[in-house]
């Protein structure tokens, strides 16, 4: 992922956003604030065969301590146009990969717990579910505004 690809990053993210249910991040950050916070090395995206992003994936690190620099959280994102065919689960094989040639040892996210969907791609590439966070959060955009959510912590061990 680079800042070529960010139109159309922001714009699949925009969607995640509007929906409510893939983040609690309620405003579009810029490229720049973006970039920074992820690691470089492991933000991508799925491009078809006429170069249009399908989707993509960024992950940063869960802590400044040392103890946790092999500890990443991440997210990934389909344009909804083509989910169901298969660009979430290479998406995350394909950081799966990256993150344990870099020496990173657990991938970790939090999940909206009524986002079904990002809940059950992620069993799929064998994340475990180690927790739920009851009423953490209220939710900022779409039907779930204003409601309290729950998330569920999903990790996998490298």
């Amino acid at each position: 992922m680079s800042s070529e690809h960010w139109d159309d990053v922001a714009r699949i993210y925009a969607q995640g956003i509007a929906g409510g249910l893939a983040t609690f991040e309620a405003d579009m950050p810029t490229w720049e604030a973006f970039s920074r916070s992820k690691n470089a090395g492991l933000n991508l995206v799925a491009l078809s065969a006429q170069n249009e992003i399908l989707g993509w994936t960024a992950a940063a690190a869960t802590s400044t301590r040392p103890a946790y620099r092999g500890v990443i959280e991440h997210s990934v994102y389909v344009y909804p146009k083509h989910s169901g065919h298969g660009i979430g689960s290479a998406l995350l094989r394909e950081l799966i990969n990256r993150a344990r040639k870099l020496g990173y040892w657990t991938i970790q996210s939090s999940i909206i717990a009524a986002n079904d969907a990002s809940r059950a791609l992620h069993r799929k590439a064998g994340f475990r579910e180690v927790g739920r966070r009851e009423r953490i959060a209220q939710g900022t955009r779409g039907e779930v505004a204003g409601q309290w959510l729950d998330t569920c912590l999903y990790e996998l061990r490298l």
